[in-house]
């Protein structure tokens, strides 16, 4: 009966220091779960984050559009002066063509010499894919027509181009300059 009484006291005793056990884990916090105040310093911590990711994020893109817009304005600048350059040639030939003018009475060499600086003139613009407006037997088209004045005309010219007071012209597919001309009605 000893073995018994002694197994049933250290039964009780170890329910005892189970229960003691239970009581104290139910009295202290659980530590598995934040409590608010710490769910609060992270959420601050993660907002202070954020703003600051989202303030780099904007000054990148202010730096990004101003060196866009510098970028834009130099081509912008380099593209004219190629255009310019090119162009140079040009004057140096038709200075020429006025320093023989002055000197010579041969009238067709002159006229000769002019119409190949036109030529070189006209090869320049095609190479720049500028091209004249098609207006000779032309309907006319507002989207690359002014009209200057209209004419009375038999009923085949009607609506169709039939004379150009000034030439217009295309770059590439842009109207730069609106051919002038003389429609029928």
């Amino acid at each position: 009966m000893k073995k018994e009484n002694i197994e049933e006291l250290e039964k009780e005793k170890e329910q005892a220091t189970l229960e003691e056990q239970v009581e104290e884990q139910a009295a202290e916090p659980q530590t598995d779960e934040p409590t608010a105040e710490e769910l609060l310093a992270q959420a601050q911590e993660r907002i202070a984050e954020l703003e600051d990711k989202n303030l780099r994020m904007m000054a990148e893109f202010d730096n990004y559009r101003r060196r866009t817009n510098k970028e834009k304005l130099e081509l912008m600048e380099t593209a004219g002066e190629r255009i310019f350059t090119e162009m140079l040639p040009l004057v140096d030939d038709f200075e020429r063509a006025i320093a023989v003018m002055d000197k010579t009475n041969d009238i067709d060499a002159v006229r000769e010499g002019i119409k190949l600086i036109q030529q070189k003139f006209l090869s320049f613009l095609d190479k720049n894919d500028v091209h004249p407006i098609q207006t000779e037997d032309a309907d006319f088209n507002t989207d690359e027509h002014e009209a200057v004045t209209t004419f009375a005309a038999g009923e085949e010219k009607k609506g169709k181009v039939i004379d150009c007071t000034q030439k217009g012209y295309k770059l590439g597919e842009k109207v730069i300059r609106f051919a002038k001309v003389v429609v029928g009605e």
